[in-house]
């Protein structure tokens, strides 16, 4: 019996002794599971960190191509938007330009024919965009070349404007460009008037820069500053067109300040005004 005893009594102290050894490693497993959740957070984060530190210039100059292709796309964009602005702003600068002489015209027409019936105006006037590409100068011509590219319509005869009046007239036209002749030729003579008062007189070229107002009345009343324009007569030039300024009124000549700086053209509009076709036609029946 006493053995028994003896061998209960160990076998229990045994037993208390395990379940002690297991709550203490149950105890100290959980407190290590605790810190290695804490140790792995922390080893966690400044892993993170220096990943970031290292590839983040890695990833800054990967992205650096598609940035500036971002830009260059955006760029493009906006000159894009500009140009296709500025060209419609051209074209409305030039359709008011051709509104204001047809004002012009229309007003001093007014004066003369505000009495008179059954008046049959001009036909509206149509116009084309030309690129200046050259110069020519020299004792016996002055006149530009003009790239006209594929427009048909640009004739021999075609009165030339530049930003803000006549520069000439084209002289001829060969496959996609013309010959402009400059008012400012000594081969070019335009019947112009006086705005103010109506008096005529005739612009001829000389090759320089400051025509020559010439064939007017002795008794003509014209000072610096007035303001000369076509009159309409020998059927090339409808009236109207402001053509330049008196600048000085000489002892043997009267010379005239263009409105337009011819040497600075880069573009001209070409304008059809359906006048010299029908004279050129009516000289040739004439003729016949």
């Amino acid at each position: 019996m006493k053995r028994r005893r003896v061998l209960f009594i160990r076998l229990s102290q045994f037993r208390l002794f395990i379940r002690k050894f297991l709550i203490a490693i149950l105890f100290v497993s959980a407190l290590a599971l605790m810190m290695l959740s804490k140790a792995d957070s922390l080893v966690l984060e400044k892993t993170t960190t220096a990943v970031t530190m290292v590839f983040n210039p890695v990833i800054r100059i990967i992205q650096m191509p598609a940035q500036f292709v971002y830009g260059v796309y955006e760029k493009i964009k906006d000159i894009g938007l500009v140009y296709s602005e500025n060209k419609k702003l051209k074209k409305e600068n030039i359709e008011l330009m051709l509104i204001k002489n047809q004002l012009r015209t229309l007003k001093m027409e007014n004066r003369l024919l505000a009495r008179m019936l059954n008046y049959t105006p001009p036909p509206e006037a149509t116009f084309v965009t030309a690129k200046i590409v050259a110069e020519e100068g020299d004792g016996f011509s002055h006149s530009l070349i003009a790239y006209i590219g594929d427009a048909d319509q640009v004739k021999e005869g075609q009165v030339v404007l530049g930003a803000e009046s006549v520069v000439g007239r084209v002289e001829t036209v060969a496959g996609k460009y013309a010959r402009i002749l400059l008012f400012t030729d000594i081969n070019s003579k335009i019947p112009v008037l006086v705005e103010r008062n109506r008096e005529r007189g005739i612009l001829s070229g000389d090759n320089t820069t400051v025509p020559k107002l010439q064939y007017t009345a002795l008794d003509a009343d014209i000072v610096p500053g007035d303001m000369l324009v076509t009159s309409g007569v020998a059927g090339i030039f409808p009236a109207g067109l402001p053509v330049g300024i008196v600048s000085r009124i000489g002892e043997d000549e009267i010379e005239v300040e263009t409105i337009t700086d011819i040497p600075r053209l880069e573009y001209i509009r070409i304008v059809d005004y359906g006048i010299y076709d029908d004279v050129v036609k009516l000289m040739q029946e004439e003729e016949d």
